[in-house]
C-alpha cells in the first residue's frame, strides 16, 4: 500500500514535506510549533497513529454542530446540531452510546420559511442555539425551527423532551447566523440578539417577571448589535459594600462616537446590568436601570492599526472578582483580508471605565462628544448597594426619575478599556481565529499560567501559553481532512479533554500530549505548562505526585538538558566525484534553524564558490570534491541552543572516470533515513546502481533504440514505393481550350469556351496574389478568356512522365477596348475565371473553365460578381497558413 506524509503541526516547516505555505506568523513575536506527521492510505483514509493520540471523533446525518454543553461533574457532553440534540460519553464521544433528540421543522413550517424568502438549503432547518441548564434535573434548549423560533424542557435523566414546545421568539434568534449569547442563571433566562424579524438587537431577561429589555427611544442604546459572549461575576461574594451580581455582553456594533464620516464603521464593545435589576418604576419601566456600555479597544498603537470586530470571548475567573481577565478574539472588518488578534483585559479596567466620564448624543444621536455638566445622585447605572439600601432604595424602582432619565440619555461611557500592556498578546497577519477556550495550569515553578486553544476557519486548533504579556503558540493542529471552520471550543480539566464543533461534526483531544517529544531539548523547547521531562521521558505534570524532578522551563525555554544525554543519528554517504548530494536534517520545530559543520567546523552555504547550499531541506554539496569528504552534522539552533540532530560520514571518491563536459550528467542524490546496518534489499540496490552496471544498462537501451529506427526507416521506404506504383488521381480537370491560339473576345463579357483535353491542376502565384499587373498569361504564351470553374467528379489519368508540373498559367493580358461594363476598379481584365476558389487568404485555384453555352448561373459579369465578392470580404482577415480543408 502507497503511503504519503505530510506535517499537520507546521506552517513554516520542511518545503518537500509541509502540506501548508511557509510562516503565517509575526515575525516580531516568536510563536512555538512542534512538527508531527500524520499518515494517509492511498484512499484518502485519514488515520493519526503518532500526531494525534486520543483522537476522537462523533458525526452523524445531522449538520451545524455549533451549541455544547458540559458541566465539571456530568458524564455527558451534550451538542446541539441542526435538527437534533445529541448526549455523548464525555470520556469517549465517539462511543456507540450516543443518546438523541430529534427535533426537526415542520413541512409547513418550512415552507412558510421559503415564503418569507429565506434559503431552503440553510435557513429553514431547526438550528438548536440555546442549551443550558434550567435546575438540577432539566436541561432548557430553543431552537429557530424556520424562522419561527421554538424553546422546550429537556429530562436529562431520560433525555427526552419533557414538555410540549413553548414560543422562543424573546429567547432565541430567527437566523442560524444571527449573533446569540445566552445565559440562565438561578432559573433566569439572559439573553442577547436581534430577536424579531426585523433584526433589532437586545438585550433581556426573559423569565421570572419582570420581563427587562433595552431602550430605543430617545435614544437607542444598542446599533446593529452582533453579540459573541457573555459572562456573570458574582460581586456580591464577600463584597464590603453589599455591591450585587454583574453580567457582561460582548458585542460588535455600529460607531456612535465617530463623525458622520466614519459613522458606518464598527467598534467592539462590553456592555453591562446588574442581576438584581427590575427596572422604573415610572422611567424606564421595563427597562434596565444599570445599562452602561463602553469600547474595547484591541490595536497596534506603533500603527495606530484597530482590530474592531469582536469574535470570540472567553473569561477566566480569579480568586476575587477583580482578578478576572477576558481574552478576546479580535479581527478586522475587511472580508478579503485576513487577521486577528488577541487581547487581554482586565475586570478592573472595565470597572475604571464604568466610573469615569459619560457620553452625550448630539444632533439626534449623529455625534457623540464627552458629557461634561452635572451628574446626579446617585451615580446612574450603578447596582443598587447597602449603601442605597440605608437611604431607603432597595431596588431599582426606587430611584429617582432623574437619575433614570439620565441613564436612558447616557448609556455610553467615554473612556475606552485598553488592554493589557496596550497591545495585542499576538497578532497572526494570515489567520482568522473563530472560536476559543482558555484554562489554568500550575507549572513545575510553582507560577500558574493560562493556556489558550483556538480554532480557525480552517478547521486548525492552536495551543497557545501566554507568557509575560505574550501569547507563545506551542502547537498547530489540523483537525479535519478539509478546512471546515471551528463553530465552538470547549474544555473539561476533569476529562483532561478539549472538545471542538464544526459543521460537520465533533472533535475530542487531550489537552496535552507529552509523548510527542521525544527528547529533553524538545520537551524543554515546547514551553507546554503540562510537560515536563522526566529524566528519560517527556510527562504529563498533571499525572505526576512529585515534581521535585521534573525539569521545565516555560519563562525561557532553554535550561535543564544541559547533562542530559539524546540520540544522534548517525549516516554514512559513498558518492563519486562531480555528483550533487543532498544530506536532509528535518527539524522538528518551527522555530529552530539548521546549522551545518563539516568536521567540527561550520559550512558557508551562501558563498557561490563554496560548493555548499543550505536551505530548509537540508545541505546541497554542488559537484562533490574529494576534498569535501568528512563528518557533517547539522544542528537544530533555537533559543541560542544548539542541538545535534544527524551525522553524515560522506566519502568522495573517483569511482569512475568522469565524462567530457559536454556529455557529463549532473547526477542527484537524495538522502533517505537509513540505518546502521542496511539490509541485504538495500544492499542489492546499491549494486545495481554502480557506474559500471548503468553504462551497461545506457548502451543496451541505445542499441535497441538504434535497432527499432532502422526497422521503422525499411518500413516506411517500403510504403512509399508501393503507394507511388498504384497512384491514381482524384479529379478529372478540362483544360480550358489551351490548344487553339486563337480566341474571340466579347464587349459585352460574353464567355468563351476553348477545346480541351485533359488539364492539370494549376494555383494562380501568391506572389503576386494572383494577378501582376493586370497581366496573366497561359503557359503557351497566349491569352485567355476566363470561364467557370468546376470540380468533375471521376478519375485522371496518370501522367506519362515524373517531371513535376508546369508552372502555374498568368493571368491574361489587359484587354486594348473594353466595354465599360467590363471594366475593373483596380484594371482586371474581363476574360479572368468568373469563379475563384479561395485558398490561403489571398491565391486562388483554377479547376476548370466551362464551355461558353454554359451562362453565369449568377447573371451578372464577373466585374460586377467580383465588385460584390470583394466589398463583401474587404474586412475579412487574411488566413496566415494554408487551409487545407478548403483545397
Amino acid at each position: 500500500m502507497l503511503f504519503s506524509y505530510f506535517v499537520i503541526y507546521s506552517e513554516n516547516c520542511i518545503s518537500s514535506l509541509c502540506s501548508k505555505t511557509a510562516s503565517k506568523h509575526d515575525a516580531t513575536k516568536p510563536v512555538r510549533r512542534r512538527v508531527t506527521f500524520i499518515r494517509i492510505l492511498s484512499s484518502s483514509h485519514l488515520l493519526f497513529p503518532s500526531g494525534l493520540e486520543g483522537y476522537r471523533r462523533f458525526e452523524s446525518s445531522a449538520v451545524n454542530y455549533s451549541t455544547m454543553l458540559l458541566e465539571a461533574d456530568s458524564e455527558r457532553l451534550y451538542v446541539g446540531a441542526r435538527g437534533a440534540v445529541f448526549a455523548l460519553n464525555a470520556s469517549d464521544i465517539s462511543a456507540s452510546s450516543a443518546l438523541t433528540i430529534e427535533w426537526e421543522a415542520s413541512t409547513e413550517q418550512k415552507l412558510q420559511c421559503v415564503l418569507k424568502g429565506k434559503d431552503n438549503k440553510t435557513e429553514c432547518f431547526n438550528h438548536i442555539r440555546l442549551l443550558q441548564r434550567f435546575n438540577s434535573t432539566h436541561l432548557y434548549m430553543c431552537g429557530t425551527h424556520a424562522y419561527m423560533p421554538l424553546c422546550a424542557y429537556v429530562d436529562e435523566k431520560r433525555f427526552v423532551m419533557s414538555s410540549q414546545p413553548e414560543e422562543g421568539k424573546d429567547k432565541c434568534p430567527y437566523g442560524p447566523t444571527t449573533g446569540f449569547t445566552a445565559l440562565i442563571i438561578d432559573q433566569q433566562i439572559y439573553t442577547a440578539s436581534r430577536y424579531d424579524f426585523w433584526s433589532f438587537p437586545d438585550i433581556r431577561r426573559n423569565a421570572p417577571s419582570p420581563a427587562l429589555k433595552t431602550e430605543n427611544a430617545p435614544t437607542r442604546w444598542l446599533n446593529e448589535a452582533d453579540f459573541v459572549g457573555s459572562a456573570l461575576v458574582r460581586e456580591s461574594l464577600g463584597s464590603s459594600d453589599g455591591d450585587d451580581d454583574k453580567i457582561y455582553f460582548f458585542f460588535t456594533e455600529k460607531s456612535q462616537e465617530q463623525s458622520t464620516t466614519y459613522s458606518h464603521s464598527r467598534v467592539a464593545r462590553v456592555a453591562r446590568i446588574c442581576k438584581g435589576d427590575r427596572g422604573g418604576h415610572l422611567t424606564l419601566q421595563k427597562r434596565w436601570t444599570s445599562f452602561l456600555k463602553t469600547r474595547l479597544t484591541c490595536s497596534l498603537p506603533e500603527y495606530d492599526f484597530h482590530f474592531n470586530m469582536l469574535r470570540s470571548v472567553f473569561v477566566i475567573h480569579g480568586l476575587a472578582p477583580q482578578d478576572t481577565l477576558f481574552y478576546g478574539i479580535f479581527g478586522l472588518e475587511w472580508k478579503n483580508v485576513k487577521a486577528s488578534a488577541v487581547c487581554r483585559f482586565a475586570l478592573s479596567e472595565v470597572q475604571e471605565a464604568f466610573q469615569g466620564p459619560y457620553m452625550e448624543s448630539q444632533d439626534s444621536g449623529s455625534t457623540w462628544k464627552e458629557y461634561v455638566g452635572k451628574i446626579p445622585e446617585p451615580r446612574p447605572g450603578t447596582c443598587i448597594t447597602g449603601k442605597l439600601r440605608a437611604k431607603g432604595m432597595n431596588v431599582s424602582t426606587s430611584l429617582p426619575d432623574e437619575v433614570l432619565d439620565f441613564v436612558r440619555r447616557h448609556p455610553l461611557m467615554s473612556h475606552q478599556v485598553q488592554p493589557a500592556d496596550r497591545r495585542p498578546l499576538l497578532f497572526r497577519r494570515t489567520t482568522d481565529y473563530t472560536h476559543m477556550a482558555a484554562t489554568v495550569v500550575q507549572g513545575v515553578d510553582e507560577q500558574t499560567y493560562h493556556v489558550l486553544y483556538m480554532g480557525t476557519d480552517e478547521g486548525w486548533l492552536h495551543k497557545a501559553v501566554d507568557i509575560k504579556g505574550q501569547l507563545h503558540i506551542i502547537e498547530e493542529l489540523q483537525l479535519f481532512e478539509e478546512p471546515e471552520p471551528v463553530t465552538n471550543v470547549l474544555l473539561s480539566t476533569e476529562r483532561t479533554s478539549v472538545y471542538v464543533s464544526s459543521p460537520s461534526g465533533v472533535v475530542q483531544l487531550p489537552l496535552s500530549n507529552c509523548e510527542r517529544y521525544a527528547s529533553c531539548y524538545d520537551c524543554i523547547f515546547s514551553r507546554d505548562p503540562h510537560c515536563a521531562w522526566s529524566g528519560a521521558e517527556c510527562v504529563d505534570v498533571m499525572t505526576q505526585s512529585n515534581r521535585s524532578s521534573l525539569i521545565q522551563d516555560i519563562q525561557h525555554g532553554r535550561t535543564g538538558c544541559e547533562n542530559t544525554g539524546y540520540d544522534v543519528v548517525q549516516r554514512s554517504r559513498s558518492v563519486r566525484v562531480g555528483d550533487d548530494v543532498l544530506l536532509q536534517c528535518e527539524l522538528n520545530s518551527n522555530l529552530a534553524t539548521p546549522s551545518w559543520t563539516l568536521s567540527g567546523g561550520e559550512v558557508q552555504g551562501y558563498d557561490l564558490n563554496s560548493g555548499f547550499r543550505t536551505g530548509t531541506d537540508g545541505l546541497l554539496i554542488i559537484e562533490a570534491r574529494q576534498d569535501q569528504s568528512g563528518l557533517y552534522t547539522c544542528h537544530a539552533v533555537e533559543n541560542d541552543i544548539k542541538v545535534a540532530i544527524v551525522t553524515y560520514n560522506v566519502t568522495i571518491s573517483p569511482d569512475l572516470p568522469r565524462p567530457p563536459p559536454g556529455e557529463r550528467t549532473r547526477t542527484f542524490i537524495a538522502t533517505v533515513p537509513s540505518t546502521e546496518h542496511p539490509s541485504s534489499d538495500g544492499a542489492q540496490s546499491l549494486h545495481l546502481l554502480s557506474p559500471k552496471n548503468m553504462e551497461a544498462m545506457y548502451l543496451s537501451l541505445i542499441t535497441v533504440l538504434g535497432g527499432l529506427c532502422v526497422v521503422l526507416t525499411v518500413v516506411l521506404a517500403y510504403v512509399g514505393f508501393c503507394l507511388r506504383a498504384d497512384q491514381r488521381g482524384k479529379y478529372s480537370l478540362r483544360a480550358a481550350a489551351a490548344a487553339h491560339p486563337s480566341s474571340k473576345r466579347s464587349s459585352r463579357c460574353r464567355k468563351q469556351h476553348r477545346n480541351s483535353t485533359h488539364m492539370e491542376l494549376k494555383t494562380v502565384s501568391s506572389h503576386c496574389n494572383g494577378v501582376c499587373n493586370g497581366v496573366s498569361k497561359l503557359h503557351n504564351g497566349d491569352s485567355q478568356d476566363g470561364g467557370f470553374l468546376q470540380i468533375v467528379p471521376g478519375e485522371a489519368q496518370t501522367l506519362a512522365s515524373n517531371d513535376p508540373p508546369p508552372p502555374a498559367p498568368p493571368l491574361p493580358p489587359m484587354p486594348q477596348h473594353t466595354s465599360p461594363e467590363c471594366d475593373f476598379p483596380n484594371g482586371l481584365s474581363a476574360t479572368l475565371p468568373s469563379v475563384l476558389r479561395r485558398m490561403n487568404g489571398n491565391s486562388y485555384v483554377l479547376l476548370r473553365q466551362s464551355d461558353s453555352e454554359n451562362t453565369s448561373p449568377l447573371s451578372h459579369c464577373f466585374s460586377e460578381e467580383l465588385n460584390r465578392i470583394l466589398e463583401k470580404r474587404k474586412h475579412t482577415q487574411l488566413l496566415p497558413r494554408p487551409d487545407e480543408s478548403s483545397v
